[in-house]
């Protein structure tokens, strides 16, 4: 059954306000429920790119569905299907193109920063918004930041905008991140706060940025608990502040911020480090029973 646009009209005035986010909702009047359970009912906006994930039976609605997407954002010109899970030391996805202008280019805003960006070779999640203010609030007047990964600069980029820090160092290892993160650097007036550093973390740390910092941001969930030294290093001698990202499985009845507050503790003590973990958080969940995970740690000098 293919939708007309009289359809979608009916389905998006049945909905009730024209921000709702719900494929499901939005298209619940014209696909038979049956079906309908096999659309995905989030999708993701970066700018004016709309990232759907299709399933073998939602396929043969992607033009439907790209429509309905456009029709309640009307700043939506593109609308990409992810092809493939999160791959790659970059967290690389593939797309491939559904509807509107065939780019993978675009300027995202957010918290009144602008994020230029490729979505094609730049790990970015509009789903991370709350987790970047709620850091950069805890930045205090004069600190120095060590954001270990820092893509194409968002975390760096709010803490300049909303704190008070003396220095954002941000390192990444991507050449296209990097090259972004130097252009959104000056789309924001960050030049001389928000310093980009190009290569390993590991090793841009060990040779540039010995107890330098105050807090050391690890928004790579992939790799925090082998970088997990290098924050350390990174960290100032009379010790700071870490924001450690984590993925991590958890059935029924079990609590992933205590499973990873576990592995993390482990981890610490076999260094030596006397630590505190003030607040943890699980920041959204990745698949099933598969979460990821935030962990503040104080450590001491």
């Amino acid at each position: 059954m293919l939708l007309n646009v009289s359809g979608i009209s009916r389905a998006l005035w049945a909905v009730g306000h024209c921000l709702a986010k719900n494929l499901k909702d939005i298209l619940s009047r014209v696909i038979s429920p049956s079906e309908a359970e096999h659309i995905s009912s989030s999708y993701d906006i970066v700018g004016d790119i709309a990232i759907i994930r299709l399933t073998d039976v939602s396929r043969k609605y992607r033009l439907n569905i790209a429509e309905a997407i456009m029709s309640v954002h009307r700043n939506v010109r593109t609308v990409l299907a992810q092809a493939g899970a999160v791959h790659g030391g970059f967290r690389i996805r593939g797309f491939e193109h559904v509807a509107g202008e065939k780019k993978t280019v675009t300027t995202h805003v957010e918290s009144r920063c602008a994020f230029s960006v490729d979505v094609s070779k730049c790990y970015f999640s509009p789903r991370l918004a709350y987790e970047r203010m709620r850091v950069a609030k805890q930045v205090q007047d004069g600190e120095v930041v060590v954001n270990m990964f820092a893509g194409v600069g968002c975390f760096s980029l709010l803490i300049a905008r909303y704190s008070n820090a003396s220095k954002v160092y941000s390192i990444d290892f991507n050449p296209d991140a990097f090259q972004f993160m130097q252009k959104n650097i000056r789309l924001n007036g960050a030049y001389g706060k928000v310093i980009p550093m190009f290569g390993d973390a590991k090793e841009v740390i060990e040779a540039r940025l010995r107890h330098v910092g105050d807090r050391i941001l690890m928004p790579l969930p992939e790799k925090a608990l082998e970088y997990l030294p290098y924050a350390l290093l990174a960290l100032k001698k009379a010790g700071g502040w870490i924001h450690y990202y984590d993925f991590e499985h958890s059935r029924k009845g079990e609590d992933p911020v205590d499973k990873v507050r576990l592995k993390v503790a482990q981890k610490l003590a076999d260094l030596h480090v006397a630590f505190e973990f003030p607040f943890g958080r699980v920041v959204r969940s990745t698949g099933p029973n598969w979460y990821q995970v935030a962990l503040d740690i104080a450590v001491e000098g």
